[in-house]
């Protein structure tokens, strides 16, 4: 039986792979299903530094929604609604992860493989790959939940150009739309993501946690408090801070230790 998402460790980064290449990764149910556990799951260990999202193969990093599943598991708005709680919760596990992620894309990154690209942290793609959300030619609607993590990236004008139209473009206007951060020759997609991971993995992880959840808090209208502003400075009283600042009076590297 085919194993929905694959878990591998390289150190402190962890690749989370939707697997179902047959299918371009296009996701089922038990897919969402898998990813929110295994999200949830990377994020609650401290050993870990960084997670990497991609697809099985070189064809794609997720060709949308399994519409097989349709007939049986969507067919109606009540049971649409069951479903989007088991999507929501995927996309909602990826974006909260306190560890910073990165989606490794190759190839097709469209429908809901666009949507869990979106909320990672980074994107980086190969010069071949293609993006768009043609769910218009379904008759389908993005729902709240599905279309934040577009709107976020791209604003709301481009984001209703890509489900307005519902055509599929390729990397250069998808950096241009700043849906990917880089976009590199196919050949290098693996190696600069990974090139990017331990990056991140050799970062001081308090710190990159931090970044997230102010980059996160910013987006909100409501002004900052008092305790939010101060949790800026808490990095001073860290370990990692004496350690980083050390190794950077010694000219060496430090090792963080996430405290």
């Amino acid at each position: 039986m085919r194993q929905a998402i694959l878990i591998e460790y390289d150190e402190r980064i962890a690749t989370v792979t939707l697997n179902n290449p047959e299918k371009l990764n296009a996701l089922d149910l038990g897919m969402w299903q898998g990813l929110a556990q295994a999200m949830r799951t990377l994020s609650a260990n401290d050993d870990l530094r960084c997670v990497v999202l991609r697809g099985a193969g070189d064809k794609a990093f997720a060709a949308g929604a399994d519409i097989e599943e349709f007939t049986r598991m969507r067919s109606s708005a009540a049971q649409a609604a069951e479903y989007a709680q088991v999507t929501h919760a995927a996309m909602e596990a990826i974006a909260a992860s306190r560890h910073p992620t990165v989606a490794l894309i190759q190839g097709a990154c469209v429908g809901g493989g666009l949507e869990i690209a979106s909320v990672c942290d980074m994107r980086i793609c190969g010069e071949s790959s293609r993006f768009g959300v043609p769910v218009n030619r379904l008759g389908l609607v993005m729902s709240y939940g599905e279309l934040g993590g577009l709107m976020a990236l791209a604003g709301p004008a481009v984001a209703l150009e890509i489900v307005l139209e519902g055509r599929v473009f390729g990397a250069a206007e998808a950096f241009q739309k700043r849906l990917v951060n880089r976009v590199v020759a196919d050949a290098e997609v693996v190696a600069e993501t990974y090139a990017t991971a331990r990056r991140i993995s050799q970062g001081a992880p308090l710190v990159a946690r931090w970044h997230k959840k102010f980059v996160r808090r910013l987006q909100e209208p409501a002004p900052l408090g008092a305790d939010e502003q101060a949790e800026a400075y808490a990095c001073f009283d860290t370990e990692d801070f004496r350690i980083g600042y050390q190794a950077f009076i010694a000219k060496s590297k430090p090792v963080f230790v996430g405290r």
